[in-house]
């Protein structure tokens, strides 16, 4: 059965979508950029910041579901600037356990939500 998921800790969903979706289990966030959910402002002063905060909005969705980053399954990781590559992997990998670590792309594109320089989507299971 399918079941919308939403938390007050992140902030709201900038177009027609929700936070997440869970399906059989699975969980499928959408894609989550460095918005500070108590203020609404972007975070956008070093890549570090903001991949952190990217990912802090990515836990607490997990944690409305119910779950942690030790059921990602699929990490989907959008830059505009692949020479950041290794500053973002820095951060990333503080949230995710080498053993366990979920599969994952990481790709430059031309533009983001909001001008921003990453997003981050991820799909989880139990």
């Amino acid at each position: 059965m399918k079941k919308i998921i939403n938390s007050p800790n992140v902030p709201a969903p900038v177009g027609p979508y929700n936070q997440a979706v869970s399906f059989n289990g699975m969980l499928f966030a959408s894609g989550q950029i460095a918005i500070h959910p108590p203020t609404g402002e972007l975070i956008t002063g070093t890549i570090e910041e903001e991949t952190h905060q990217v990912m802090k909005n990515v836990g607490e969705i997990l944690k409305a579901a119910g779950m942690t980053f030790d059921d990602v399954i699929k990490a989907s990781v959008f830059v505009k600037d692949m020479h950041l590559y290794s500053r973002i992997n820095a951060v990333y990998s503080e949230y995710f356990n080498d053993d366990i670590a979920p599969a994952r792309e990481l790709v430059e594109v031309a533009n983001l939500p909001k001008f921003v320089n990453i997003e981050i989507s991820v799909i989880a299971g139990k």
